[in-house]
């Protein structure tokens, strides 16, 4: 009888049903072991079954999986043809060990059919070679067809792996048929307790590299701008937000995109990012026509940048004047950079709020994607580095609107009287605000 002892994140991962699934995150998590219980698993529930797993070197692959492989699988159910890196079972199931030394290496693969493909280290793979090798994932029979990988921040497939399935929403929920569940050492109790000093070894790693993968950050990077940036900070669960605070809207527009958001700042003047609208080939009236349509709350400022007053040629107006004249009045933001970066920047350093929680000046509801997914993104422009890089320009239009926002001024919401008879429900709220401050 097959006996296997997994974690409850490596079942998690194998219990997944999604098209696409992604383990991992910081070191020792277990991510290659759960690929391979995984594969041993499926293989035997489906007979005749056809599973590729990938590494994107042979050395690393003979090194890795295939050596754990041939320790895990019970050599009575399962053979190794080491000529063609293959793997038989007695039911007939194969699961091929393969990998990409170069993006033409994939075309190897190109008359394959598959159930399953296994990404081991997903972000050592360039996008190319993953959008290719999903077309392989085929086949007549009734199996499940998934492609499932594991990997640690970093690399060169960082970006678009962190794109994929970090930025599309939280983890261990399904998004666009994608889903990320995470992994720590610490959630590998094998591993700690057959090895309790590595932790210490990670911590002794440079910050870049003992934040990816010891805490499995996704978030830090070389060039990064805000590197104050930190999602269990500044990324909150929506709560209701008390009708005395004062709202804001603020935005970034051109045709290529509008980037707006509705903004609630507080009585002790911190600001929380709850709507947003992220839309491009909106004209001027149809922008705020959507604007107004998506606004269900008294706004005390709609701030935009100053460019907006400029006056267009073909009418003689300015696109503020047109905003105005459909709805939406517009007040000025000033329209320094580098100031405003700066700036940007102490509103989201962390601090300890009035219970000794860490929290910011500036938090984002989860709802909020693309401003989670861009504002950490930006880099460091390489000509001046006090300055935000102005390209890939899809990045800077988010956090171009926040800039806005703090260079706005923000006032904070009046402080209740003692007196005021809504204010048993406002404590109930700010106790409920502040458990997500951390």
């Amino acid at each position: 009888m097959l006996e296997l002892s997994i974690t409850p994140r490596q079942q998690e991962f194998i219990s997944a049903s999604s098209g696409e699934v992604l383990f991992g995150g910081a070191a020792g998590g277990g991510k290659s072991y759960g690929q391979l219980v995984d594969a041993l698993l499926f293989a035997l529930k489906y007979p005749k079954s056809k599973q590729l797993i990938l590494r994107r070197t042979l050395p690393e692959l003979e090194k890795s999986l295939i050596r754990t492989a041939l320790e895990l699988y019970p050599r009575n159910i399962f053979t190794y043809k080491a000529s063609k890196h293959e793997g038989f079972f007695k039911n007939g199931s194969v699961i091929d060990f393969g990998y990409c030394d170069s993006e033409n290496d994939v075309y190897r693969y190109q008359s394959a059919e598959y159930d399953v493909i296994r990404f081991d280290e997903l972000t050592h793979f360039t996008e190319q070679m993953y959008v290719y090798l999903i077309s392989r994932v085929r086949g007549a029979n009734s199996y499940p067809k998934q492609i499932k990988s594991s990997t640690n921040p970093g690399g060169i497939g960082h970006t678009w792996v962190k794109a994929r399935f970090i930025d599309i929403g939280a983890p261990n929920v399904e998004h666009l048929g994608r889903i990320f569940i995470p992994s720590k050492v610490t959630d590998n109790s094998f591993l700690m307790n057959s090895d309790p000093g590595y932790v210490e070894r990670l911590k002794r790693l440079s910050k870049k590299d003992r934040e990816a993968l010891l805490f499995g950050n996704w978030d830090i990077f070389d060039g990064q701008y805000f590197t104050e940036w930190n999602r269990d900070i500044h990324v909150l669960t929506p709560f209701n937000i008390p009708k005395s605070w004062r709202r804001y809207f603020v935005m970034d527009y051109g045709l290529d995109m509008l980037a707006g958001y509705w903004i609630a700042v507080d009585m002790y003047g911190r600001a929380y990012v709850y709507r947003e609208i992220y839309e491009s080939g909106l004209i001027i009236s149809e922008a705020a026509r959507r604007i107004r349509k998506m606004t269900c709350e008294d706004i005390y400022s709609y701030i935009a940048p100053p460019d907006l007053w400029n006056r267009r040629q073909d009418t003689g107006k300015s696109a503020a004047q047109i905003f105005a004249e459909n709805g939406v009045p517009l007040t000025s933001a000033k329209n320094d950079r580098v100031q405003g970066w700066y700036n940007l920047k102490e509103w989201l350093s962390p601090f300890p709020d009035e219970t000794g929680k860490t929290c910011a000046a500036l938090q984002i509801f989860s709802n909020c994607t693309n401003l989670i997914r861009c504002l950490p993104a930006v880099c460091r422009d390489s000509k001046n580095p006090n300055d935000v890089a102005s390209t890939p320009h899809e990045l800077t239009h988010a956090p171009d609107a926040i800039r806005y926002f703090v260079a706005g001024r923000p006032v904070p919401a009046a402080r209740p009287r003692v007196d005021d008879g809504d204010r048993p429900e406002f404590d109930k709220q700010i106790e409920e605000l502040l458990q997500f401050s951390i």
